[in-house]
């Protein structure tokens, strides 16, 4: 224990064996020790005495479209990360798509990072894409350190990444599967798309018409079965419609490699809230009827659903527009994610133990991160949230760090206020003000 820099006392510390009052020394950015509350500190260590407020491991999120570069006035590095100290995120994994170039191959991925260096407020993960055309660029992404690959089954919404059909699915799935590599996936059905209504004008009715649960339902289908038949490793994106839990749990039993993600607007928005014209609430696939959400909850109970993630979507304002048909479709919530979702857990009977393991553990663990975040355990890096988890705040857009202020839980009262974030052993935010930049590019070996 002589190496101990610091030592985080609090009556409330969160670990893997449970809630306790305990003390977590730090030596080199790492955890080395939880030891009893009232475990003499060493005499060259600082000890920071967090009372009763909550430690808890820093989340981790693994699906942020930061959009830089090339997109960076919808969002950037500098701006996304620092939302992400803000809510208690100490590790996000960048989305390959809405950047100019997209990360699809190896050429692109060292844009995406020499745009990331220097300008990040927590450490940053990439994933890679899958596209029509560059199944070839896969296993060469694999080795440079991207921790999956990102595919869409429908339209993404920006030209230079389109979706796979299923015969480019399978070729994609055979050469991940050849690496024990991660697809993670849009699930969408083109087809079923296709056949419903178009959306047009300003009534959120309409809009979530023009995406129903079916089309959720088959592309997931689809996916499973092409997994299954190949062994290979799938996840599923930001699954918004309960109808498709039966595949998922079936699949699961049968041994399918399949993990499955929802999101804090899932869980916590309804359909029947959004007003019309508000298009801060679009998002695909969209956010459905308060009787949906009920399943979803239940689910991650179950563990069908592993893990829940924003899907942080940002664009600049002009262009959530009052169609729904023509704006962007995008929820901003990686400030908010652990309140939101802390608020809607506590009323469902669900502890803080719970939403860590949803939002940090696991995500951790789907992104093979989980040697070194996503637990408050020794040998883990010292990244922490400090939560004051009684009291509340009501969202006020301007003071939240995203670089467009738009957000669909604007006017939203929320419990859980995050005090402090450390990475590393370091206090990277505390009561709204940060340090300077000191986040790491993360890779699959680094």
């Amino acid at each position: 224990m002589s190496d101990v820099e610091l030592v985080l006392r609090s009556t409330r510390v969160i670990t893997p064996e449970g809630t306790r009052a305990a003390s977590v020394a730090v030596a080199g950015g790492t955890i080395t020790a939880v030891l009893p509350y009232g475990a003499p500190v060493p005499g060259a260590a600082r000890l920071t005495d967090l009372g009763d407020d909550i430690l808890l491991p820093g989340l981790v999120d693994t699906h942020v479209h930061v959009n830089d570069p090339g997109r960076s006035e919808w969002e950037g590095f500098w701006t996304a990360t620092r939302a992400a100290a803000a809510g208690g995120v100490t590790t996000l994994v960048d989305m390959p798509l809405n950047s100019l170039p997209p990360t699809t191959t190896t050429g692109h991925l060292r844009t995406k990072r020499q745009a990331a260096a220097g300008r990040t407020h927590v450490d940053v993960g990439f994933w890679g894409g899958a596209l029509p055309g560059n199944v070839e660029d896969l296993r060469p992404l694999h080795e440079a350190g991207v921790l999956g690959f990102k595919a869409f089954l429908s339209p993404s919404g920006v030209d230079e990444f389109p979706h796979l059909g299923q015969d480019q699915l399978a070729r994609t799935l055979a050469e991940t599967a050849a690496f024990d590599g991660l697809l993670i996936v849009h699930a969408e059905d083109p087809g079923r798309l296709d056949a419903a209504p178009r959306p047009g004008g300003p009534k959120y009715a309409d809009f979530l018409a023009s995406r129903p649960p079916q089309a959720e339902s088959t592309a997931i289908a689809r996916l499973l079965a092409q997994a299954k038949r190949l062994d290979a490793r799938v996840h599923i994106l930001h699954l918004s419609s309960g109808d498709a839990l039966p595949l998922i749990a079936q699949a699961k039993s049968d041994g399918v490699r399949v993990t499955v993600e929802t999101c804090p607007h899932y869980l916590t928005l309804t359909a029947e809230e959004v007003p019309d014209g508000a298009s801060e609430f679009k998002c695909c696939p969209p956010i459905r009827e308060a009787a949906n959400r009920g399943p979803l909850w239940q689910a991650l109970a179950d563990g069908v659903i592993d893990c829940v993630v924003t899907d942080h979507s940002p664009s600049t304002a002009d262009l959530k527009t009052a169609d729904f048909a023509t704006a962007w479709g995008g929820i901003s919530g990686l400030q908010l994610s652990l309140p939101a979702v802390w608020t809607e857990a506590r009323e469902r009977g669900h502890g803080l133990e719970d939403v860590v393991r949803w939002m940090s553990t696991r995500t951790a663990g789907l992104a093979g991160l989980d040697d070194r975040k996503g637990a408050i355990a020794p040998g883990r890096d010292a990244d922490f949230a400090v939560l004051a988890p009684d009291d509340t705040f009501t969202v006020d857009p301007a003071g939240l760090q995203h670089r467009n202020r738009v957000t669909a839980y604007a006017g939203r009262t929320l419990h859980g206020v995050v005090k402090s974030t450390w990475l590393r052993g370091r206090r990277i935010m505390a009561d709204g003000e940060f340090t300077a930049p000191q986040g790491r590019l993360l890779t699959r070996a680094s």
